[in-house]
């Protein structure tokens, strides 16, 4: 990360929709997450007490986005039936020049610290494809261990979990 440049997550709102689109489109993206569709015009729009939609902004210039959702009170059960006690998270950085800068370590603790702010929260899930070893290993990094893999409708997942440290409260 070059300098002391300031992270920060907003709420993603409507205004959003063409950045998150645009987004949608990019190689890195596509590659990262080729079967979903976001349905950005409806889901902007919403704001379920079980789903925070952030952008993350580096001095003010949007470069991703975070998705934190309670897995057992979303509505389409992606997840299947869930304990009560997790958190799940989405992760991209959208602007492919701001690629291997450091941001996603920042933007991801700060998603992570995020989660466990809630102290009903005591482990996060995330699932990386199968296939994208360089998301894996950075998840790893964090402590996610691996739980299964699983094919979440066409894509192959691995299904890794992230305990609430004993340090925090």
């Amino acid at each position: 990360m070059t300098g002391v440049a300031v992270i920060t997550l907003r709420n993603a709102t409507l205004a959003d929709l063409p950045l998150l689109q645009r987004w949608d489109e990019e190689p890195h993206v596509v590659e990262s997450d080729p079967n979903d569709d976001w349905h950005w015009e409806t889901e902007l729009a919403k704001t379920p007490a079980w789903r925070e939609q952030l952008v993350a902004e580096v001095d003010g210039r949007a470069i991703g986005f975070v998705q934190i959702i309670d897995p057992a009170r979303e509505e389409s059960h992606y997840w299947g039936d869930c304990a009560t006690d997790l958190a799940a998270i989405d992760i991209w950085i959208g602007e492919a020049d701001a690629l291997g800068q450091g941001y996603g370590s920042v933007i991801m603790q700060q998603a992570i610290d995020r989660c466990f702010a809630d102290p009903r929260v005591r482990a996060i899930l995330i699932d990386p494809l199968a296939s994208n070893t360089r998301a894996i290993r950075f998840y790893e990094r964090f402590g996610f261990r691996f739980v299964e893999r699983r094919w979440f409708g066409a894509d192959d997942c691995h299904v890794m979990r992230l305990d609430r440290p004993s340090s925090h409260p």
